[in-house]
Order: structure tokens, then C-alpha cells, then sequence
């Protein structure tokens, strides 16, 4: 651990992990346990990218933990099966050590996978995420600079078409489908949302299974540089994008957090209009093929999510593993 991380290394984990700092919290809240709970845990990364920011150097990673899950882990009962732990991690190093880790564990992928399902049925498909289409994620060697900063800049250019568009205007589906965000998307794109909300593929799967019901519950919703209403939010949580990277054909962009929103619209993952304000957590990995985005990968901290809105899964899940025993 003293080779890899910085002392005081600052730790941002999916909930219920969450926030620390140091050797003792790495080993006692983020990698004890889960190695306690998966003894053979090995790493399988399927996309593996770095870059810099705003003069900070990183290593971006998406991929699966495998391992037997023979201990019980926040609450979730072993199954003594394989099991896959969906992630999304974003490294900062700084003079060969980790100075500040951020990692997106599908908490509720795993949930799934131990049987039990907490929350309403996704839209999209659940499941494990593939590695890219052109099987080129793991970029061990100096990638064509040119080619990374316009891989990024195209990202960027998707999301101003989505940050310029008015979900007050209530164009609704058609609306989405046809505004400027169509001329970046590849006609055969998959997005691999997190559980809960699933795998889509195509404009029109994507609109339906994700952005559209989505962007009905958030309306208006701000990341980046726009907060005006909810500018509490950002003066209490910060946030914006803190890493936005181009490696070759692969882009990256990540917040902690980097959305603000208000929760107004109905039956988002179950969950009808709190009108509470909500962050959240995300990452974005982004496969460039054939000049337009081909694969989205996206990590977002559901379980943080649905604790603002209301909804403690954890606590939900305890009853039903716990049903039929004795105290």
C-alpha cells in the first residue's frame, strides 16, 4: 500500500464507502473488506486510459472484479458463487504514488447478483458491460496526441448539445431525437448505464430507456460551469469535472460530483417527484470508431443517488436477507 498510495491519500468511494483520507481508511472501509468477502479477487480491466488536467496526471480504468463471493459485504449475503463488481476508477498520480483514488463500485449490480432486487425494474438491460468494440482498451503505450484532444473535444461537443438544450421547451421524445446531440452519436451506439438503469443501444434506445426519463425527473438539471438556482448545492459539495482526458480513441470525463439537479419530475427508478435537490457522482468513458461515439461507459453512484431521493437500498435489502432468523 506505501508503494502505491500517498499517506494522506484522499479516498472518494461509492456509497456507503464514501469519503476518507489515509492507509487506515483504504484498509479498513475501501479494500479490507472487499477482499475479505472475495479472497481470490483478481482485477479485470477492460479499458485502461491516461492523460492529464488542469496539470494533474491520471489513469483512468473500467472493468470487473471477479471472485468467489464467500463473505458477507455491506450487508449482502455471500453467495459462495463467482460474482462480477462492475467499476469505474479514476487514479491521480503524483510522483509515482496515488494521491487521490475515486472509485464507482455498482453496489447494486452485486446486490442483483446475490438475488434479491430492491428498486423498480430497469428500462435498459442489465448485466455485465463488454469491453470495446475494437478490443484496443488497455492503452499501455503513447497514443497519437492529435487523435486524443480530438476524441475529447468531440465529447465535449456532445455534451454542449446537451447542456444547451431546454427540458422546459417539452419537446419530449422527438425533441431528443432530433436536436444537435444525433450528430455525434454513431448510428449503432451502446450506453452502458449503471444497474438501475441498464444497457441501451442506438439514439432511439437511448432516448427511450435513459435521456427521456431522465431528463423528465431532472429537469434543467446543471453541471459544468452552470449552477444559478441551485448554486447552494455547488458551494456545499463543489464539483464540476475534475478530470476530462483524450488517450487515442478513448475519452474520459468525471465529477465528484458533477451534476446538480432537482428532483421534479415522477418515477425516476421508482421514485416519484421529492423536489428535493439532488448531486451526483459520474464518470463517462467514451470509444471513438468511424469519426462519431460509438460506446459510452458510465459509472454513477446509484446508491448516493437514491439516498438523497429518499431511499436507503441497503436498509431496504436488510429485511429480506435477514427474513426467518433468529435473534
Amino acid at each position: 500500500m506505501s508503494d502505491l498510495y500517498a499517506p494522506d491519500v484522499e479516498v472518494r468511494a461509492a456509497h456507503p464507502m464514501n469519503e476518507g483520507r489515509g492507509h487506515g481508511f483504504l484498509r479498513d472501509v475501501l479494500w479490507g473488506p472487499l477482499m475479505a468477502a472475495l479472497p481470490d479477487l483478481e482485477r479485470r480491466d477492460s479499458i485502461l486510459v491516461g492523460g492529464s488536467y488542469e496539470g494533474r496526471d491520471y489513469v483512468a480504468m473500467v472493468g470487473h472484479y471477479c471472485g468467489t463471493f464467500r463473505r458477507d459485504w455491506l450487508g449482502i449475503p455471500a453467495t459462495g458463487r463467482p460474482v462480477y463488481l462492475r467499476y469505474g476508477e479514476v487514479h491521480e498520480l503524483r510522483e509515482g504514488r496515488i494521491v487521490q483514488t475515486n472509485c464507482l463500485w455498482d453496489v447494486l449490480d452485486l446486490i442483483r447478483q446475490a438475488g434479491f432486487w430492491p428498486i423498480a425494474p430497469s428500462l435498459g438491460t442489465e448485466g455485465m458491460w463488454p469491453g470495446p468494440l475494437t478490443a484496443d482498451g488497455i492503452v499501455l503505450s503513447p497514443q497519437d496526441a492529435t487523435q486524443g484532444a480530438a476524441s475529447l473535444a468531440q465529447t465535449l461537443a456532445m455534451h454542449a448539445t446537451l447542456g444547451a438544450y431546454r427540458d422546459e421547451a417539452e419537446a419530449g421524445r422527438e425533441g431528443l431525437l432530433s436536436m444537435p446531440q444525433k450528430e455525434h452519436w454513431h448510428p449503432k451506439m451502446m450506453w452502458y448505464g449503471p444497474s438501475g438503469i441498464g444497457t441501451t443501444r442506438g439514439l432511439q434506445g437511448f432516448v427511450d430507456y435513459h435521456q427521456l426519463p431522465f431528463r423528465t425527473a431532472f429537469p434543467g438539471r446543471k453541471g459544468g460551469g452552470q449552477w444559478d438556482e441551485i448554486s447552494d448545492l455547488k458551494a456545499k459539495h463543489g464539483g464540476g469535472h475534475y478530470i476530462r482526458i483524450g488517450d487515442g480513441p478513448y475519452s474520459v470525463t468525471g465529477g465528484w460530483p458533477s451534476v446538480f439537479a432537482v428532483h421534479k419530475g415522477n418515477d425516476f427508478l421508482g421514485v416519484g417527484a421529492t423536489n428535493r435537490p439532488v448531486t451526483m457522482r459520474v464518470m463517462d468513458f467514451y470509444l471513438h470508431h468511424e469519426g462519431l461515439i460509438r460506446e459510452n461507459w458510465v459509472p454513477l453512484d446509484i446508491l448516493d443517488l437514491l439516498k438523497q431521493m429518499g431511499v436507503d437500498v441497503l436498509a431496504r435489502m436488510r429485511p429480506h436477507f435477514s427474513r426467518g432468523r433468529l435473534d
